[in-house]
């Protein structure tokens, strides 16, 4: 799918930047393993430039692929919709948990998180209290 977003892009039905996520270990998917997300890191580079991109792993590759993503200088993704998991064999008991383990393996790495309004501004979303709910 990079290189139908790199074709709209080209078409102009797309503006940059973009936000890419790459969604790893689904079934019917890439796997979920280093190399793949360097590989698709690398081509979405050549095909579009410059992009934003976070990274979902599915199962026990959650936190080493959002680690390795946040390295890379992507964002990350956790939930219990991709990984029940804290830890080898912990199960997480909610959401909050996983956001918790991946913001301090962000600040072990020197980088600060983005706060909800900043998060926002990534993905150019509107915020609850600017839409018609």
């Amino acid at each position: 799918m990079i290189n139908n977003v790199a074709f709209l892009i080209k078409a102009g039905y797309v503006r940059k930047p973009v936000y890419l996520q790459f969604v790893m270990g689904i079934l019917g998917g890439i796997p979920a393993t280093p190399q793949n997300l360097i590989f698709l890191v690398e081509s979405a580079k050549s095909a579009i430039g410059e992009f934003e991109f976070s990274v979902c792993a599915a199962g026990k590759m959650q936190f080493p692929l959002c680690t390795q993503s946040l390295i890379l200088g992507g964002h990350a993704r956790v939930g219990l919709e991709d990984n029940l998991y804290l830890n080898k064999g912990v199960i997480a008991k909610s959401n909050a948990e996983q956001v918790s383990k991946v913001i301090r393996i962000a600040k072990e790495l020197g980088l600060e998180p983005a706060t909800p309004n900043e998060a926002r501004k990534i993905l150019n979303l509107k915020g609850l209290g600017r839409v018609n709910f």
